[in-house]
Order: C-alpha cells, then structure tokens, then sequence
C-alpha cells in the first residue's frame, strides 16, 4: 500500500515539476499574490464532491489556469492536465474525514485527497507556497534552486560511497582471484553496494520534481550508478545457498526491505540473503563462481558465463583452466575461448598487482 501511494505522489510531482504547463501556470498564480485549489482528475468520484461553478472542458494553458484562480473555488483538470474541465467549483468532501490542516483551502484539499484516488494541488497566496496532496501524504513543493542544492550534497555523499564500495569490490575480487574470501568480505560489498543504491534512490526522488532543471544532476548520477546494480545482483547469484529457496530478485528485494541498523549487522544480513548457513560462520572460507568477475571480460555475455560456471562449478576452476578446456564448453568457440582465457589470465595478474 506504501509502495503504490510513493509512485501516485511521484507521478503528481512530475507533473508540477520545473518545464511542464501545469508548474507554469502554478508560478503564474504564486507570482499575481492569488492563491488556488486545483484537483487532478475529473471522474466521477471527483464530480461527486462537487457542488456549483460552471463547465468548461476547455484546453489547459497556464494563462487560462492563471487567470481562472483569480475567482473562488477549485479548478478541475482532466488526469492528463490537458483540459481544464471545471472552474468555480465548490468542494465538499466528507467533514469527518481527519485533517491536521488549518486553513479552509488546506483542510479542504487534504479532505478531498483522503477520499480520492486524485491528486490534490493548493496555492497559497499567505505562505507562497505549493502543497501537494495525494491520499494521506502532504509534499511542499520546493524551488529549483533548494532541489539543486539538495541533489548537489547527495552526489558528493554518492561520490563518497561509491569510491568506498570501488575500494572494497576491487579488494573482493582480488581475494576471488587468490581463493581466500570469507563471507564477511562478501557482506561488505553488499552493504557498501545497498547504500550506494539507497542515496541513488533518494536523488532519482529530487529528480522527479526538478523535471527539465535535473539534466546535469541525472548525469552525474547515471555515471556515478554504472555496473553498481548488475554487480549487486551478480554477488549474490555468486554466493546464494544452493539449498536456498530465494532466487537472486527475491534476495534483492529483501536487501531493500532491511532498515540501516539491520543492513550493517552482518549475519542478519547474510542470513536474510541466505548467503549464510544456518551452522555457518562469517569467517568461513567460501568459493565464488565467478559471475561477477567473468561479466565484466569482453566478448562475453551472461549465457556464456553460466555454461562456463556450470561446466566447471566455479571461479578457481575456471581460472585454471586452458584454452582448449573452454572451448569445449558448449557454445564457447576458439575466439570467445581465447578472450575468456587472456580475461582470466589479466584477472589473475591484476590481482597480484593489487596487493603491492
């Protein structure tokens, strides 16, 4: 129920984001010192509601918007915000429905939001703000230059922890190559991993409502996110429990239901992924099977890693195989072979060069 209410408020903020005609028009009102109820949606839950004013079903242009809040009473949009279906309109939501607003505008918008499955809009002339109601949820709406600013201290922390999760993968891989990992060092990365996913999360949210002023922030994170998502999922399909019951998806669904305090208490994690037996211990040595690593060799896809890892079960195997003990995986030919044995082979010597 959370998750759906999340998204519902995220369509309405895109929406009222910086470059759409509707956020226009809400500046219109906000800059003419006028205030104004908008809903968004005119279905007949929304009609029911409805008392008075006059039908418009005209197209929606932030001037007509503008100049229809200089009179009383709410603005009906269609869901789309392409025609202003209603002007003038008296709202009467059910008065027993809890409000923990103050101002007549407010607590009918928050009322009307709390009935429907529509998003409610408020423009206040006294506070020069814009409030966005969608079910029980209230979101002020902020400018372009604190959402950047916001977004600007959430990359450095995204820097931060992604140079942090660089450091601790690169050394996982190093010990993959040596045969020496424990799972502790596997819980590392996922936490370092999740972390980097949760901040990359939160930023994607300002995004949403910086709509056309968040081109540079979204770049910044698009190059600050590559391989970390396919690296997370690929490290569990690594050391998953072969009696578990989870497949790699319902384990990373998992990693995100977990709150910090239990993220960062490592056998809590590794049990929940069922990375960890049940008479287990987190320094236990444990062999990787090389999806990770073996991804990320040229000319190799994941269905050729997954003959390769289960033709010869894992990383140290497959290592130390030749050439011509690849080629004779199926659907491995000389070529792609060759590239998985210099791959390995500039694995192994990037290893013993990261421990010096």
């Amino acid at each position: 129920m959370e998750a759906r209410s999340d998204i519902a408020l995220f369509r309405a903020l895109a929406l009222v984001a910086p470059g759409t005609p509707l956020r226009d028009g809400l500046q219109r009102v906000l800059a003419s010192g006028r205030g104004g109820l908008i809903i968004i949606g005119d279905g007949p839950e929304v009609l029911n509601i409805c008392s008075g004013g006059f039908l418009l079903d005209a197209a929606f242009s932030p001037q007509r918007l503008s100049e229809l809040a200089k009179m009383d009473g709410a603005i009906i949009l269609a869901d789309d915000v392409t025609r202003i279906a209603r002007a003038n309109v008296h709202l009467v939501p059910n008065p027993n429905i809890p409000t923990s607003e103050t101002g007549t505008r407010h607590r009918t918008a928050q009322r009307a939001a709390r009935s429907l499955d529509s998003p409610v809009i408020t423009v206040s002339e006294s506070r020069k703000e814009i409030q966005v109601y969608v079910g029980e949820q209230t979101h002020q709406v902020l400018s372009p230059s604190r959402l950047l600013e916001r977004s600007n201290q959430a990359i450095q922390t995204l820097e931060r922890y992604r140079a942090r999760l660089d450091v601790v993968a690169r050394k996982l891989s190093a010990l993959e190559v040596e045969d020496l990992v424990t799972l502790r060092h596997v819980v590392e990365v996922l936490q370092r991993a999740e972390m980097v996913v949760r901040i990359s999360t939160e930023i994607e949210h300002n995004l949403i409502e910086l709509g056309s002023d968040g081109r540079l922030v979204r770049l910044q994170l698009e190059e600050l996110m590559v391989g970390v998502e396919d690296d997370r999922r690929l490290l569990i399909i690594d050391y998953l429990r072969p009696d578990s019951d989870l497949d790699a998806s319902a384990a990373m669904e998992a990693l995100g239901e977990l709150d910090d305090d239990a993220l960062f208490d490592d056998e809590l994690l590794a049990r929940t992924l069922h990375l960890l037996e049940h008479s287990g211990d987190l320094d236990d040595a444990r062999e990787a099977k090389g999806f990770r690593l073996l991804s990320k060799l040229p000319r190799v896809n994941e269905t050729h890693v997954l003959r390769v890892i289960e033709h010869f079960g894992s990383l140290r195997k497959i290592l130390s195989a030749s050439a011509a003990e690849l080629e004779a995986v199926d659907g491995i030919g000389p070529g792609r072979a060759k590239s998985l044995k210099d791959g390995t082979v500039r694995l192994a010597g990037e290893s013993i060069i990261g421990q010096y």
